[in-house]
């Protein structure tokens, strides 16, 4: 890499970490933001292409992982068939909807290149929307099932996109050879993912430094893609079927996050902050990637009117955004999408209905068509998969906050019976925890002055615990808006380590404390107020 090369990715990450701190000090949704920047400045700078490979194995990896880790195994497992019917068949059905709608549009096209095309902006990325609910208290279901979602469509779009290449470059392959090679991707995938997944649980069982373990972690994403693309099994078409090294992720995510609670609480501290950085970094550069590739996609349309390409995008994004909404509201009166409790009432089932946003990894597929097939078709398809990623980003993404306040849907009684939950639980452990401690006391005998004093402490510290989340079912106030007394003591005590900070500084600027002193006094601190502020 030259140093003016070196220099535009900086600039450009730069710029994308800028823009998204915009976003987030104004509430606004990055991700859209980003696009919306890219799109402005690209005719300005120098192309920055996007490389299929970079995306699909250095970017992709430690973002699905990263949602794998905060995921809940039993939630997804509680909607798994709105997950299966969304990831798998309604992957498929825009894939083929959409692959019939651009051969009849593009006769010239062959099907099996349109079928590409269709399985290449067939899965949604519910970055943007996911981010967007958070925000406005989607409820929890309708998060997680669009959550789920975007975990297992990657797997079926990129093996279908396979098996179209497949078919357009080397010929027909007939639905036997589709499905086998689906088969293989996706069970291969679980069991790669499963295989690592007991090896990495094994080596964290034998670990307790929470740095080694947390720069493990930042190694398992790309080591269970690259292990499960390297398994592949030829006879099933014309290229080799590799394993689905985003499925062999998912598991290993799932499956160590389900655990997460076994590692040591220095292990946990330390891994919310490394995978919050590294997504806020990644999904910045990424959404900036895809407004940047305007310029490089539109050079690249020739022998077509402005007019006609245009019809021929708004026509492939109309299709796309009503497959979906067709595939909804078909099958959620036929299946029920949970397991357990009420189906998605009709607000919600329009709310995952809209929530369709393509992102980076279909530009990423689009970018990777092989040169086999013909300049002209390859830049249409890369065009409409551009137009049908900005399109349902910048149309669904700007409306879908405005939706979930339209419709009222509210995660607003979860939150209550989650605060109830919790405080139950508290009291449940308080109760644990103050039998444990007066059996440590009476075990030990009469106490001293000293060890009373400490037993007092803990006695206090457990019940003020226990009143917290109980506090917050009134809001954090108590009868007639007088603060409580959990409230009192965050508040005074948060000044207390304000005043405390000053004097670990001015000691630390007179000389008479080392810098490595303040750090180690500052994180003491710094893990109290957190404890305050949650």
């Amino acid at each position: 890499m030259n140093p003016t090369m070196g220099l535009q990715l900086l600039l450009m990450a730069g710029g994308a970490v800028a823009v998204a701190a915009v976003a987030r000090r104004r509430g606004w949704p990055a991700p859209l933001l980003l696009v919306a920047a890219g799109l402005l400045v690209s005719p300005l700078v120098p192309a920055v292409p996007l490389q299929p490979e970079l995306v699909l194995f250095v970017f992709l990896p430690p973002l699905l992982y990263s949602a794998a880790l905060d995921s809940s195994y039993l939630r997804l497992r509680d909607v798994k068939r709105a997950v299966a019917l969304l990831s798998i068949g309604l992957v498929l059905f825009t894939t083929a909807v959409v692959g019939l709608v651009v051969h009849l549009l593009l006769p010239q096209l062959p099907l099996a290149a349109a079928f590409a095309l269709g399985a290449i902006i067939a899965p949604p990325d519910a970055v943007a929307a996911v981010a967007v609910g958070r925000r406005l208290g989607l409820p929890r279901k309708s998060l997680t099932i669009l959550i789920g979602e975007s975990l297992f469509n990657d797997a079926t779009a990129l093996t279908a996109y396979r098996v179209a290449i497949g078919a357009a470059v080397g010929g027909s392959i007939d639905l036997f050879q589709g499905v086998a090679q689906f088969l293989f991707a996706a069970l291969g995938g679980v069991a790669i993912g499963l295989a690592l997944a007991f090896v990495f649980a094994w080596v964290f069982q034998h670990t307790r430094d929470s740095l080694v373990e947390n720069t493990l972690m930042l190694l398992i994403p790309f080591a269970a893609y690259l292990a499960a693309e390297s398994v592949h099994v030829s006879g099933l078409g014309p290229e080799p079927v590799h394993a689905s090294g985003v499925i062999s992720v998912v598991v290993v995510g799932l499956y160590l996050g389900n655990r997460m609670h076994q590692r040591g609480f220095g292990t946990r501290l330390v891994s919310d902050a490394v995978w919050k950085v590294t997504d806020f970094f990644l999904e910045s550069i990424v959404f900036a990637l895809i407004g940047l590739q305007l310029v490089t996609v539109v050079k690249g349309i020739t022998g077509y009117g402005p007019w006609q390409v245009a019809g021929y995008a708004l026509a492939v994004l109309a299709v796309t955004i009503v497959s979906r909404f067709v595939w909804v509201f078909a099958f959620t009166p036929l299946v029920k999408l949970v397991r357990r409790g009420p189906a998605p009432s009709p607000q919600q089932t329009v709310i995952l209905g809209w929530a369709g946003m393509r992102g980076v990894v279909s530009l990423a597929a689009a970018f990777s068509i092989p040169p086999e097939i013909p300049a002209r078709d390859r830049a249409m398809l890369l065009f409409l998969t551009f137009t049908t990623v900005i399109g349902t980003l910048l149309i669904q993404g700007m409306t879908f906050p405005a939706l979930i306040r339209k419709l009222r849907v509210s995660s607003e009684q979860e939150r209550y019976e989650d605060t109830l939950a919790e405080a139950a639980a508290q009291q449940a452990a308080l109760e644990a925890g103050l039998a444990e401690l007066e059996r440590l006391v009476e075990q030990e005998g009469e106490p001293d002055e000293i060890k009373k004093q400490v037993v007092d402490q803990l006695r206090q510290k457990s019940w003020r615990r226990s009143l917290t989340a109980w506090e917050r079912l009134g809001g954090g106030t108590a009868q007639g808006g007088a603060e409580t007394p959990s409230s009192i003591y965050r508040r005074l005590r948060r000044d207390m380590l304000t005043a405390e900070r000053e004097v670990f500084v001015r000691l630390r600027d007179e000389r008479r404390l080392d810098d490595e002193v303040l750090r180690e006094v500052m994180a003491q601190l710094d893990f109290e107020e957190a404890i305050l502020e949650r």
